[in-house]
Parts: C-alpha cells; sequence; structure tokens
C-alpha cells in the first residue's frame, strides 16, 4: 500500500532546503519506482532479490569476476553482494575459482543455469526498457541518457 506524504510545509523561505526539488532525492524515487516495476518480473519468475538480479546481470555482461568488481560495479556494499554470490551459489547459478592472479579472490562465473536465467532475463530487460523508452519518446530518451552520463562523472567535492 502507498503512503500519501504529508504536505510540505508553506512557511518556506526561498532558501530554505527543499528535499522535494533536491535531485538526488528525485533521482532516487525514479530509480526505486523503475527498479521495483522491473523487480516483479525477476522476483516472480526465478525468486532473486534485486542484489541477486545486479549480481546475476553484471556477471552476464562482463563474465568471471571478483565480489569486490561487482561490488564497484553496482555500488553496493559487500555483505549485500556476499550474502546474494552464497544464495546464488546454492541455487546453482553461479560458480567459484580461484584467481589466477590473487590466490586469496574468488573469480565468480555464471553456471550454465545461471547462464539461462541471464537469457531469459535480458529478454525480459530489454522488453521492459523498451517500454520506458517508448514511454518518454526518442528525443527525450536520448537527452536522459546524456544528461545521466553526466551526472555519474561529477566528482564529489571532498
Amino acid at each position: 500500500m502507498t503512503q500519501t506524504p504529508p504536505s510540505p510545509q508553506s512557511d518556506k523561505r526561498p532558501d530554505d532546503f527543499d528535499l522535494e526539488d533536491f535531485l538526488p532525492f528525485l533521482l532516487n524515487q525514479t530509480a526505486e519506482v523503475t527498479g521495483k516495476a522491473f523487480q516483479s518480473i525477476y522476483r516472480a519468475r526465478y525468486g532473486l532479490t534485486r542484489t541477486q538480479w545486479r549480481v546475476l546481470a553484471i556477471i552476464g555482461r562482463y563474465g568471471g569476476l571478483t565480489g569486490r568488481a561487482i561490488c564497484d560495479i553496482a555500488h553496493e556494499e559487500k555483505t549485500r553482494v556476499s550474502r546474494a554470490v552464497a544464495a546464488m551459489e546454492q541455487e546453482g547459478l553461479l560458480s567459484r575459482a580461484e584467481s589466477p592472479e590473487d590466490k586469496r579472490a574468488e573469480i565468480l562465473s555464471l553456471t550454465e543455469k545461471g547462464q539461462t536465467v541471464f537469457a531469459d532475463l535480458g529478454r525480459e530487460a530489454n522488453a521492459f526498457d523498451a517500454r520506458l523508452k517508448a514511454a518518454l519518446g526518442p528525443e527525450k530518451d536520448r537527452q536522459l541518457r546524456a544528461i545521466m552520463a553526466t551526472l555519474r562523472n561529477i566528482e564529489p567535492d571532498r
């Protein structure tokens, strides 16, 4: 059930912080809404969590990777990725092998079953993405992707 947010305070001054106009908040809301819409597909079909889907998609796209590399690509916490990897290994979706470069690291790869799930969900992801693109139209889709690329390259102030 979606809860209606409270009304913003009306005695706001022009220089006050406005959460509803704060770009990181708006981006997060958009990511949550679209992410949850696609989550219904991979959860219903394969029982995957969001982190498991991300791990599957990343390994499917890039091939064998370490857990650290997956964390870096997904911007995900190590503990979440570790739990996802353990569950996926138990389900037979991925396997571990010792890294030839670093004996302390493991390379995670999709099993044949994992590759099949990735291919199926990849088709679903492409169809979902096509629906989003159609809702935006070609020009807005191109602009949005360009804007997001710009935002991903902004260096944080320290």
